[in-house]
């Protein structure tokens, strides 16, 4: 996969001469004067027939760490292909803080007013170290005619090693990204992302593969992130998500069938119904 190839899928960056790589002029501040980052209102999307969503609502705080969690097909993808551009609503209202709409807005522009998505299969240039991976990216100008002659700069060069060390990588900095296990990846890839200034982050069942040990740092890392970076985690690892703590929001058949504590939404007896087919 190319560079340009990577850059695209993490981070929704289009090789653009005229403003870098898609970036549009952050000219709106983020408005989070009701403390609420994201907001879902009657969002339905339709495939041939299929209603993926159903008038969907979803708050998220600025913040907040979140879980989502539902069986497969309850629409937890859709959602997040909603947010972040790829997937244009049939009807309802998508704002990133309050007046950033998000509709409106391709998937470049969208990156770049502060929402980064990882899917689940870690995307990081296994051929570069896990340094080079932090510095391609890294949130600056990447025409050609600028990425040839820069340098990094003291400060670009703490931020990558701080970044490293949060994500639990710092003794890693010069290994390739090819030869890290697959939880390591994971974190790079968190990494890149965390590289891009985001202010929402949207995780794909982060845990996937990982083993124990992997997936206790990976629950240490996001409750470091929450407060700083607004968290929705979509995932089936509900140890995992005990260790989180905090609100779960259960889909089914695209939309909110209930949210709670993970105690009280795994002894509702529709959730239940919903995971056991009854």
């Amino acid at each position: 996969m190319s560079t340009r190839e990577v850059m695209r899928k993490i981070f929704g960056i289009e090789d653009d001469e005229d403003n870098g790589f898609g970036y549009p002029d952050r000219q709106t501040r983020l408005d989070l004067s009701h403390n609420v980052i994201l907001y879902l209102e009657d969002i339905t999307v339709s495939f041939d027939g299929f209603r993926a969503l159903n008038k969907l609502n979803l708050a998220i705080d600025a913040g907040e760490l979140r879980c989502i969690i539902g069986p497969n097909g309850a629409g937890k993808t859709t959602m997040m292909d909603v947010i972040t551009g790829k997937t244009r609503p049939d009807s309802g209202r998508a704002f990133f803080g309050q007046t950033i709409d998000l509709t409106r807005l391709t998937e470049p522009q969208i990156a770049h007013t502060g929402i980064g998505r990882k899917f689940q299969k870690p995307t990081i240039f296994e051929q570069h170290s896990a340094f080079e991976n932090l510095e391609l990216a890294m949130k600056t100008d990447k025409r050609v005619s600028k990425s040839l002659f820069a340098t990094l700069r003291d400060e670009q060069r703490d931020r990558i090693a701080a970044t490293l060390t949060q994500i639990g990588l710092g003794h890693e900095a010069d290994r390739p990204a090819g030869l890290l296990s697959h939880g390591q990846k994971q974190w790079l890839e968190i990494g890149m992302l965390l590289m891009q200034e985001p202010q929402l982050l949207l995780l794909d069942e982060p845990v996937a593969g990982m083993t124990d040990d992997e997936t206790v740092k990976t629950a240490e890392l996001f409750l470091s992130l929450a407060g700083k970076h607004s968290l929705v985690v979509v995932e089936h690892d509900m140890s995992f998500i005990e260790r989180l703590g905090g609100k779960v929001t259960v889909l089914h058949e695209g939309s909110v069938l209930m949210e709670g504590d993970l105690a009280t939404v795994q002894n509702d007896q529709r959730v239940i119904e919903v995971y056991l087919g009854r």
